[in-house]
């Protein structure tokens, strides 16, 4: 089946939370990012500026086996690599927050 293609974030986003429907996908982001966001801290407040190399295995580790092992769906990142960035950061931030749940539902993600 061919993907979609979207002109907007506003249409992406979405299509980004239903990619990531499953609790434990999103889970395993989360643990990725907060990696990125403190060993970019880290690396920031040390000055040790290789500790910058990790940012994309810290990330894309996690989610990827999240998308793999879990979801089964091939990550948005490799069709959409900014937007699904943007996305990762703010499902994150949004679940900080506490409010993701009502995304998740305006999305259709029913978990």
């Amino acid at each position: 089946m061919a993907q979609r293609e979207y002109a907007t974030f506003a249409e992406f986003w979405p299509f980004y939370l239903r990619e990531h429907s499953r609790p434990r996908t999103r889970a395993l982001h989360y643990i990725g990012t907060t990696l990125v966001v403190a060993i970019a801290l880290f690396a920031l407040a040390t000055q040790r500026w290789w500790w910058l190399l990790a940012l994309p295995l810290a990330g894309y580790f996690f989610a990827w086996l999240a998308h793999f092992t879990v979801e089964k769906n091939r990550p948005a990142t490799f069709t959409y690599p900014l937007w699904s960035l943007a996305a990762d950061f703010r499902m994150w931030a949004l679940w900080l927050s506490g409010r993701l749940g009502s995304e998740l539902k305006r999305a259709g993600v029913n978990r």
